[in-house]
C-alpha cells in the first residue's frame, strides 16, 4: 500500500512539473513573438522616417513627385504597413473538419456531445454532435478568465465581495471557493478560486473589470466575436444556467485553445493546487484544488499528458469537461458534455485521447 501511494505521489509530481513546464514554454514563446513584433515595428518606423525625408526634400525642390514616384502614396503605403505590423493579433481561425474525421460511436465514450480539436492544424478530428447547442455550465469560467486577464492591468489589486453579491450564490447552491463578505482578496486569488474549485463567489473579477456582471458578459460576447465564434453567447460569468447562455462543443474547444495561448490563463488552468494570500478572515489562506486534477493525474494515457482543463455541471448541462493535452509535441483539446455522471467525462477523456489521437 505504501509503495502504491509513493508511486501515485511521484506520478502526480511528474504531471505537475510537465504542466508548469508547458506554462513556462508558452511565456517564452510569447516574449519571443513580442520581440519580433517590436523589431518589425522599429523597421517600419525607419521606413516611414525615410519616406518623410523624401517628401520633405521633393517638396522643398518645388515638386510633389521625384523620378516618377508618387511620394504621398509611398507615405500612405508605409503608414498602412506600419499599422498592420503594430497589430499582430490575427483573427482566430475557425477549425475545419479533417478529411480523416472519425465519428465517435463507441459506447466506451458516455458523453453525448464530443469534440476533439487538433490545435496546430485547427481541425476537428473526431466528435459526436460537435456542432450541437450545449450549455457550458462552469466551463464558462474559461472565457471569464480570458476576459479578466486581458482587461485587468494589475492582478494584485484587491476587492471585497459584498453580502448582497454572495447571498444569491448561496441560495442557488453554487459552488464556492470560500471567500467571505468584506474580505479583501487579490484579483489573482479570485482567478484561481474561479477556475480550480469552480467558485461562483470568485466572479469578483467581472465586477472589478466592468462594474457589473451584466457589463462583463458584454465583454465576453465581444471576445466571442473577436475569436470568430458563431454559435456562442454568454449572460453571466459564473456559468449558472440561463437559456440564452450557450455554446457548441467545437466552439468551447476553441475557447480553451485561445486561453492556452495566454501564459497567465495557461498557468491557472494547469494548476492542481494553490493557496491564496493570507487575509484577516483566512490567516493561512485558502487551499484551492482543481476539480479536474482532483480526479486525474493527467498522465493516465500512454504518451499523452493532459495539461490543463475545466469541469462544469448544472442540471441542464449535465457533466462537462474541456481539457488540453499534448502528445509528441502536438496539442489537442477535448470537449465532453452532457454526461450523467461526473466520472464519465474523466474516463471519456482517457478513451478519446487513447483512441482518436494520431
Amino acid at each position: 500500500m505504501e509503495n502504491e501511494y509513493l508511486d501515485s505521489y511521484e506520478r502526480a509530481k511528474r504531471a505537475d512539473r510537465e504542466r508548469r513546464s508547458h506554462a513556462r514554454q508558452m511565456k517564452r514563446r510569447r516574449q519571443k513573438r513580442l520581440k519580433m513584433i517590436k523589431g518589425a515595428i522599429t523597421a517600419a518606423v525607419a521606413v516611414v522616417v525615410a519616406v518623410c525625408c523624401i517628401l520633405y526634400t521633393t517638396r522643398g525642390e518645388g515638386g510633389g513627385q521625384a523620378d516618377g514616384i508618387d511620394s504621398q502614396q509611398m507615405a500612405q503605403d508605409a503608414m498602412q504597413a506600419l499599422a498592420q505590423i503594430s497589430e499582430p493579433e490575427q483573427k482566430f481561425k475557425y477549425p475545419s473538419v479533417s478529411e480523416n474525421y472519425k465519428e465517435i460511436v463507441s459506447e466506451e465514450v458516455k458523453s453525448p456531445y464530443v469534440a476533439l480539436l487538433d490545435v496546430e492544424n485547427s481541425q476537428v478530428i473526431a466528435g459526436r454532435g460537435y456542432n450541437e447547442k450545449i450549455y457550458p455550465a462552469s466551463m464558462t469560467k474559461v472565457m471569464t478568465l480570458i476576459v479578466a486577464v486581458e482587461q485587468l492591468q494589475d492582478l494584485n489589486q484587491t476587492y471585497a465581495l459584498s453580502y448582497e453579491l454572495l447571498d444569491p450564490l448561496v441560495r442557488e447552491q453554487a459552488s464556492r471557493a470560500g471567500f467571505d463578505p468584506g474580505e479583501m482578496v487579490t484579483a489573482k486569488d479570485y482567478l484561481y478560486g474561479l477556475v480550480l474549485p469552480s467558485g461562483a463567489d470568485a466572479v469578483a473579477p467581472s465586477i472589478m473589470t466592468a462594474g457589473s456582471e451584466e457589463a462583463f458578459a458584454d465583454l465576453m460576447n465581444q471576445k466571442c466575436s473577436e475569436i470568430g465564434l458563431k454559435n456562442t453567447h454568454f449572460m453571466n460569468a459564473s456559468g449558472l444556467y440561463d437559456e440564452q447562455q450557450y455554446t457548441t462543443p467545437v466552439e468551447m474547444a476553441m475557447i480553451m485553445q485561445y486561453a492556452m495561448q495566454n501564459p497567465t490563463c495557461a498557468e491557472v488552468l494547469s494548476t492542481y493546487q494553490y493557496t491564496t494570500t493570507p487575509t484577516a478572515q483566512h490567516p493561512e489562506g485558502i487551499k484551492l484544488s482543481s476539480t479536474m486534477f482532483s480526479r486525474m493525474y493527467g498522465n493516465e494515457v500512454e504518451n499523452v499528458t493532459i495539461m490543463a482543463g475545466k469541469t462544469g455541471y448544472t442540471q441542464e448541462a449535465g457533466n462537462c469537461l474541456v481539457s488540453y493535452a499534448q502528445k509528441n509535441g502536438h496539442h489537442y483539446v477535448a470537449l465532453t458534455a452532457g454526461a450523467s455522471y461526473k466520472w464519465h467525462v474523466i474516463f471519456d477523456d482517457f478513451e478519446i485521447y487513447k483512441t482518436y489521437l494520431p
